[in-house]
């Protein structure tokens, strides 16, 4: 069963919990320095998501999601590159247990990885900060073909996580990211063309942010989606 500072068992007892797992988040990244890097006061940062909360909690009082676990969690608060560039927010991820900072995978090119955004068919909250709904790591895509999970995701009605997304899961959950379930992060790619999926991996004891080849599977490699995303109302 995950382990984190707040059960996410208790989750799925009362809005009052989900309110408390709701302000963690926001506090796990104020104390990683974000309001600092977003160039914002801690009150105006934490003002950003006031406005996340209500939707929050219709979601989760208006249906029953699945069990939690390491590998799924119902709602994880995203904070975008409008506010906190992908360098800066993988460098304030680490391992459960660990202190060494995550890192960018140095085949990124200069200047490439801004041009790395997120799918246009996404059509993601606008703003620096919003919510995203039943995340899945996809450790059952182990092993197969990025594009056919892709495939296999969007028949399910569900899409890839974003660079951004996948940032915040390994942030909010360090134990998301473990050996051998490691994921790619779909949402985000560089143009329609380009055939490499960023991708979250361990390296050297910390988080990576790196990318794989559309057409090749690693047994260690899922692929990381979500049920829904909603900005401020």
């Amino acid at each position: 069963m995950f382990v984190a500072s707040f059960s996410l068992e208790r989750l799925y007892v009362n809005t009052t919990d989900v309110g408390v797992e709701f302000d963690r988040q926001i506090r796990t990244l104020a104390d990683k320095g974000y309001p600092a890097r977003a160039g914002l006061s801690e009150a105006d940062f934490r003002g950003l998501f006031e406005p996340l909360r209500e939707p929050v909690l219709e979601y989760m009082s208006s249906r029953t999601p699945p069990a939690p676990s390491e590998a799924r969690v119902p709602f994880l608060l995203v904070v975008t590159r409008a506010l906190v560039p992908i360098e800066e927010s993988v460098s304030l991820t680490s391992l459960a247990g660990k202190t060494e900072p995550g890192v960018v995978e140095r085949f990124y090119k200069p200047g490439e990885l801004e041009r790395f955004v997120s799918r246009k068919d996404l059509l993601l909250p606008e703003g620096g900060a919003y919510v995203v709904f039943d995340v899945e790591r996809g450790e059952e895509f182990c092993g197969v073909v990025p594009l056919d999970a892709m495939a296999t995701v969007a028949a399910r009605g569900r899409t890839g996580l974003t660079m951004e997304e996948g940032i915040a899961l390994v942030t909010q959950f360090p134990r998301a990211l473990a050996k051998n379930k490691c994921f790619s992060l779909a949402g985000t790619r560089l143009g329609d063309k380009d055939k490499r999926v960023p991708a979250l991996w361990i390296s050297k004891g910390a988080p990576k942010l790196g990318w794989c080849w559309e057409g090749n599977p690693h047994t260690w490699l899922g692929l990381a989606s979500a049920g829904g995303r909603t900005g401020a109302a």
